[in-house]
């Protein structure tokens, strides 16, 4: 079958590898489409120390069920499923907490362990959702989950107001979390087009850092108090530091992105401000469901957030222009039908 492979930083090819089969704990599927995000970026780049090459890409998938489940009727042949790319180990201390989403032992498809941008894949049953959605929804889901889980983690309720820190893929998941939560939420960036497909995410208010005081709006569209959440999801030393600044007292802090270096704060408002600043970390099941009820209502802009389709034979290819011109694309999908 084909498979898209990096065999090194910066070389990608379509290539023939064994087909999978079906057993008693994996279900064969037909890969229909595949989500690429900065995550496989940095994979083809060389900069995601946990990948090794050679590697195959791919975590966020839509598929076909080939061979159905006997024990699980819903998950029948013919049926449409996106997928959970992560493992738990089950007996680590996130494990035993009852959040595998943090395993210290996970591997994620396309990152530690070959992904999913094939013709075929087998996968256990339990790593399955099936649901009423397209096949461009379906390949949706996996990005947008990671910023389901920040708002879950962040408590966003009804009555607060949420500052997301970068309106990309990520960022932009965080944005329809809270907005589908009824928060008041604020979409912070520099690209304007990144801030207005906020808006059509369910930014109620968009800030440019590049144009408007940051400080100085937040205080107006809060106030004067400043945000009871505010989810990073970029990951610069500045946006780590301002996240903590701009934060209403008694408020919530939550990082989704990587800092590429150390970050030096004023640990002093930690204290006076008795800050909640947690760690996010992939997905649960819950995050899953609650994205594709949010997708089942039609409550994503869908088409403007993808911006290019191409077949698996064009994925190297555009794999390299977006690694010259990152900022010319948004969300890119491959299709293997």
């Amino acid at each position: 079958m084909k498979a898209l492979i990096i065999r090194k930083p910066g070389k990608a090819e379509v290539d023939a590898i064994p087909e999978p089969v079906a057993s008693q704990e994996n279900l064969l599927l037909k890969v229909r489409m595949i989500g690429l995000c900065g995550s496989d970026l940095n994979s083809f780049l060389g900069k995601n120390p946990l990948v090794t090459f050679p590697r195959i890409p791919g975590h966020e998938v839509a598929a076909t069920v080939v061979e159905g489940s006997t024990e699980n009727p819903v998950l029948a042949a013919g049926v449409n499923v996106t997928l959970s790319p992560y493992t738990s180990c089950g007996s680590c201390s996130s494990c035993l907490r009852h959040r595998p989403n943090a395993c210290r032992f996970n591997q994620t498809l396309g990152i530690q362990r070959d992904g999913a941008l094939t013709e075929y894949i087998a996968m256990p049953a339990e790593k399955l959702y099936a649901a009423n959605l397209s096949i461009k929804e379906l390949c949706l889901v996996e990005s947008l989950t990671v910023g389901f889980h920040a708002a879950a983690r962040g408590r966003v309720a009804e009555r607060d107001s949420v500052a997301v820190f970068g309106c990309g893929g990520v960022g932009l998941g965080a944005i329809a979390a809270s907005h589908f939560r009824g928060a008041n939420t604020i979409g912070i960036d520099v690209d304007d087009d990144k801030l207005a497909l906020a808006k059509k995410a369910g930014a109620r208010h968009i800030i440019n850092t590049r144009r408007e005081s940051l400080h100085q709006r937040l205080l107006e569209l809060t106030s004067g108090l400043g945000p009871d959440v505010a989810i990073e999801a970029i990951g610069l030393p500045q946006t780590f530091r301002e996240a903590v600044e701009e934060i209403a007292f008694a408020g919530r802090v939550v990082y989704i992105g990587y800092a590429k270096e150390p970050v030096a704060y004023e640990t002093r408002l930690f204290v006076q401000k008795e800050l909640d600043i947690m760690g996010s970390r992939n997905a649960l099941p819950e995050d899953f469901h609650q994205v594709i009820r949010m997708l089942e209502e039609r409550r994503f802009p869908v088409d403007d957030a993808v911006s290019s389709i191409v077949p698996i034979e064009e994925a190297a290819d555009v794999l390299r222009a977006w690694s010259d011109n990152p900022a010319g694309f948004s969300k890119i999908m491959v299709r293997l039908d």
